[in-house]
């Protein structure tokens, strides 16, 4: 049944690529610059960043702006898909009621268009860390995989909080406040290895923690990731992606009715 889901989805890949470039142009529609705040925001971040945390709050950490940024902006991947995906249905209605097309197009063209976002920020990423003296080493050959895995966590809730945000409208202000809590439960400003054992454990339970250390580890470290942290993110990743495939395929069966 998911195979021939899979195979109908294939059908509608012009679709896809249709609502991704929508996405994109529409990100930043009305601006002067455009589509090129895709580089100039990691850019101003950056210098932001740059400023604040060595001079004005005194952190001692090497490198301080370039070990927070290699973190921030996949983290940045996974809060936009996990905040916008939730009104995608609810947002296109009309679409949904009145054009037959596999309703997994909306989730999975949304997530694709985050995806491309990481990417278009790590080619500001990858040539500050050489500005920033950080050594480009072979291990960033690893990135390629840790992003499928990233992307297909993405897409799995991508799957689950449109879905779910039809029948339950207060989603969108739940996960608001989830992202806070999972911010400060990701070792993006600080390392997991100033905390005891037993801490790190839990904060490991969150699969974006294990993430953002891999993105550090080959980008920032210059070292192979660790897969004992890769492991559980893999796994919760591709269980999550499948569940939330399923899922989804139930519950838009009233999605009509509902809208």
């Amino acid at each position: 049944m998911m195979t021939k889901k899979i195979a109908e989805i294939m059908r509608f890949k012009e679709m896809i690529k249709s609502l991704v470039r929508k996405e994109l142009r529409t990100r930043y529609k009305g601006s002067f610059l455009g589509f090129l705040w895709t580089f100039v925001n990691p850019l101003l971040q950056l210098a932001v960043y740059s400023i604040i945390f060595p001079y004005v709050m005194r952190i001692q950490q090497e490198n301080y702006a370039m070990f927070l940024f290699v973190a921030l902006v996949p983290w940045n991947f996974f809060t936009s898909v996990l905040q916008g995906s939730c009104g995608l249905i609810v947002n296109n209605s009309s679409l949904v009621t009145k054009v037959y097309f596999p309703r997994e197009v909306l989730p999975l063209s949304y997530a694709i268009s985050g995806f491309l976002n990481l990417c278009f920020g790590y080619m500001v990423v990858i040539p500050m860390l050489a500005i920033f003296g950080i050594p480009l080493t072979w291990n960033m050959l690893w990135l390629p995989m840790i992003f499928i895995i990233q992307f297909v966590l993405c897409a799995g809730i991508a799957f689950f909080a449109c879905a779910i945000n039809v029948y339950f409208r207060d989603l969108e202000f739940i996960i608001s406040i989830l992202t806070m809590a999972l911010y400060f439960m990701t070792p993006i400003m600080y390392s997991i290895d100033a905390f005891p054992m037993r801490l790190q454990k839990l904060i490991l339970l969150n699969p974006m923690a294990g993430l953002v250390m891999s993105y550090r580890d080959v980008m920032y470290l210059g070292v192979g990731p660790d897969f004992n942290k890769m492991l559980y993110p893999t796994l919760f990743a591709v269980v999550l992606f499948i569940i939330g495939f399923i899922a989804f395929g139930k519950l838009q069966k009233n999605f009509t009715e509902i809208l």
